[in-house]
């Protein structure tokens, strides 16, 4: 079995144990763990099985298949699975009573299974993405539009430390964990991109830890049952020195004093309207990377929410604070099909699609409606004599049949037949309504603190000062006098040349004395 999480490389094909999410239709995507046990299950002697309103589907089928597979529906026995059965379809029993043929099909090992008439599913890898359109609701779950956009802003990528405050049901946990992932650490020294995730909650932190290892993210994803608010982000008493932080959290400004370099005095988080510290330590241990500028996004629902949140960034030091609302709507791209013979279904528009149909169905009306009051004429007039008086002469009036819609294929040889599938006019349109609100985000930047010997450094490696052609090396006054003194001598070589050319040209010469 692979070490390496399905979530990050799944491989080509399913295999026995791994997770696999069925997708039963647009909205609804099932995670099984494959089970591939040749005993009965639950009854089944076909093994474990998964029963949808599509059919059921042994366990069996799924494993082996290349990811996205389409998978047919299975005719299972359900006969040893305690139903009752109708009068004389009753098995034989042996002398003390028993069910030979639920003990044998219970004993069995897995048959051949034979597909259905019909119904199906798709086995897809486990991706952030879909896992979240999946997993179990714990809490308020942070969705792909919003994460995506997190993990770009607060620039997550491979080797990075992300802090995690709510861990919830996992969504943007697993999503980090494979912006950050660089590879698995191969001890405690070796530094690797890692997700350092905060859960206040005893239950969802023990059912975070819990797939966290049966999803192989234990080296990637650390999760740690703390109070972020009271007891900070240190691990074991270290630090994490994150460089990218999310906090989703109901009051994301109380954990925003353990984010800063140094220790907030007592007097700006009083400012602020927020406790003291309970950390006593003279040595104040930053969670964050001391030599690198850290962004941090906070996820909150209501807008006083973000007030506060934004009133003690700017007291903390953090800059360049924007709120941004993430409003997603999706675009439905379908092949719009016209036609008078159309069926009534989802996509389609009952209208001619030419000019020859549109005649053609003027035809047919014009047909039935002299057929229908044909009787109901005076019997001096005839129809037919007055169409011939007229000139016209209806082709299919004398057959006695109505004349039929033009068929979707093509009357003119040679010409292409075209698909069902491919039909129509592709077009797209969007949703009607935008999604109802989810968060509102907050970012901002802590820039990174440039200490004296930094600034010496620079100095040494870029001096400043020394410039010659560079703005900010000289006054004002200088660079005024020196664009003085440019367009003076530009003026006097034009002058020189003028000058030249008339010493060498002697009609010009003469010109000017007369």
């Amino acid at each position: 079995m692979s070490t390496t999480s399905p979530f990050l490389d799944p491989g080509p094909l399913t295999t026995p144990g791994a997770l696999a999410l069925v997708h039963l239709s647009r909205d609804n995507v099932v995670p099984v763990y494959l089970n591939d046990d040749s005993s009965t299950v639950d009854g089944y002697s076909e093994g474990a099985v998964i029963n949808t309103r599509f059919g059921s589907f042994p366990h069996s089928t799924l494993i082996g298949q290349p990811w996205g597979s389409q998978i047919r529906a299975s005719i299972v026995d359900t006969g040893s699975r305690g139903r009752k059965r109708k009068l004389g379809n009753v098995a034989d029993t042996d002398a003390t009573g028993n069910d030979t043929e639920a003990v044998a099909s219970s004993t069995s090992n897995t048959k051949d299974v034979r597909t259905a008439a019909s119904g199906f599913i798709h086995v897809l890898p486990p991706t952030p993405e879909i896992w979240t359109s999946s997993l179990p609701h714990r809490t308020q779950v942070v969705y792909t539009p919003d994460y995506s956009y997190i993990l770009h802003r607060i620039r997550a990528r491979p080797g990075a430390q992300i802090i995690e405050a709510g861990s919830g049901s996992g969504s943007f946990t697993h999503a980090a964990a494979r912006s950050v992932y660089n590879g698995y650490p191969k001890g405690p020294e070796e530094k690797k991109g890692k997700v350092w995730s905060f859960e206040f909650n005893y239950d969802r932190f023990l059912k975070m830890q819990e797939e966290v290892k049966d999803h192989l993210l234990d080296g990637i994803v650390q999760v740690t049952n703390r109070d972020v608010y009271k007891d900070g982000f240190l691990v074991n008493d270290e630090s994490p020195e994150a460089e990218c932080i999310f906090l989703d959290v109901p009051a994301p400004w109380q954990a925003l004093p353990h984010l800063s370099r140094r220790k907030p005095t007592h007097a700006l988080l009083a400012s602020g309207g927020l406790e003291p510290l309970t950390e006593t330590s003279s040595d104040w241990k930053s969670p964050i990377c001391p030599d690198r500028a850290v962004h941090i996004c906070t996820f909150s629902p209501c807008i006083e929410q973000v007030t506060k949140t934004v009133e003690i960034m700017r007291r903390l030091g953090w800059m360049d604070i924007e709120m941004v609302e993430v409003a997603h709507r999706k675009i439905n791209v379908l092949r719009e099909k016209f036609g008078l013979n159309m069926p009534l279904e989802r996509g389609t528009n009952q209208s001619p699609r030419d000019v020859a149909e549109a005649i053609t169905r003027l035809k047919q009306i014009d047909s039935r409606f002299k057929s229908s009051y044909k009787g109901t004429q005076d019997t001096d007039v005839n129809m037919e004599d007055i169409d011939a008086e007229n000139g016209h002469k209806d082709p299919n009036a004398s057959s006695g049949r109505d004349v039929d819609v033009v068929d979707n294929k093509s009357s003119i040889e040679g010409a292409p037949v075209v698909k069902p599938w491919a039909a129509g006019r592709l077009v797209h349109r969007t949703e009607a309504e935008i999604k109802t609100h989810t968060s509102y985000l907050v970012f901002a930047i802590l820039p990174q603190e440039w200490s004296e010997e930094q600034e010496k450094a620079a100095f040494e490696k870029w001096p400043c000062g020394k410039e010659s052609k560079v703005i900010g090396s000289l006054d004002k006054e200088t660079r005024k006098k020196e664009k003085r003194d440019m367009l003076h001598g530009i003026k006097q070589k034009k002058i020189a040349a003028v000058k030249a050319l008339g010493s060498d040209n002697p009609i010009m010469k003469k010109t000017k004395t007369e």
